[in-house]
């Protein structure tokens, strides 16, 4: 396949790059309620599985495992922050060598993401209206949940509260670039909702209460339409991953 801008600029820089995949929770809506799909919070944990088996292959792919970055849209940016801010996801004492490997990240883009995946808390940031619009959406099921019940358990607010990727920012957290390309408008659909900029905006005042460097661009919000996002995320990442260009 053709290789992005991004790819190209930064195997041109030296740098690895990697492309990802993970479990789906559904493939259309028909399939949306199937309990055989993936869990949302099982998804994520592909994604730091991922991070853990690129550390594994370090020496033998020529890989720094002290600078690993992650970026993505829309599911790929919740991943990639969920990666950043939660707790390390490595089992030192596993059977499997790769789950030995830390998960953590020295640097993390969100580009059009979600700054959480407890869906309960949506309306809080994005407006009520949020309600109407999943209406149709039993959350439960996103969690491997089969009714609303288990969902307000102790058990379905255990694995909440763990890909609340918001909730677990601290200090000791690696820097973020945080980019929406839609505009602050009220949510009318699906699409708005899982893109909206409030998302954006939620994370960025949050990494600022705490100390975590993140630059957010919001060229629909702040007018400025001619920022190019992707040389950005680029000049970000390159920053944090200490990237000498042209040595």
């Amino acid at each position: 396949k053709r290789k992005s801008m991004v790819c190209k600029t930064a195997l041109k820089a030296g740098v690895s790059f990697a492309a990802i995949n993970y479990r789906y929770r559904y493939r259309s809506f028909s399939d949306f309620n199937n309990p055989e799909r993936a869990a949302l919070q099982d998804i994520l944990r592909d994604c730091g599985r991922a991070i853990q088996f690129l550390r594994y292959q370090a020496k033998e792919w020529n890989i720094d495992k002290t600078r690993i970055g992650a970026y993505g849209g829309s599911a790929g940016a919740g991943a990639s922050i969920f990666l950043a801010f939660h707790d390390d996801l490595a089992v030192p004492n596993s059977e499997d060598p790769i789950l030995r490997e830390s998960s953590r990240l020295t640097v993390a883009g969100m580009m059009n993401g979600q700054f959480t995946y407890d869906l309960t808390k949506w309306a809080k940031v994005l407006g009520p209206e949020i309600e109407d619009i999943h209406s149709d959406f039993e959350f439960y099921y996103f969690y491997g949940l089969k009714t609303v019940e288990e969902l307000n358990s102790e058990k379905g607010k255990k694995i909440r509260a763990d890909i609340d990727m918001i909730s677990h920012i601290t200090k000791d957290d690696p820097p973020v670039f945080i980019f929406c390309s839609n505009e602050d408008n009220p949510t009318e659909n699906k699409g708005d909702a899982n893109h909206h900029p409030k998302h954006a905006m939620a994370i960025k005042k949050k990494c600022d209460e705490v100390g975590v460097e993140a630059k957010m661009l919001l060229p629909k919000v702040s007018g400025e339409t001619e920022i190019l996002h992707k040389e950005e995320l680029l000049k970000f990442f390159f920053k944090h991953l200490k990237v000498l260009i042209g040595k």
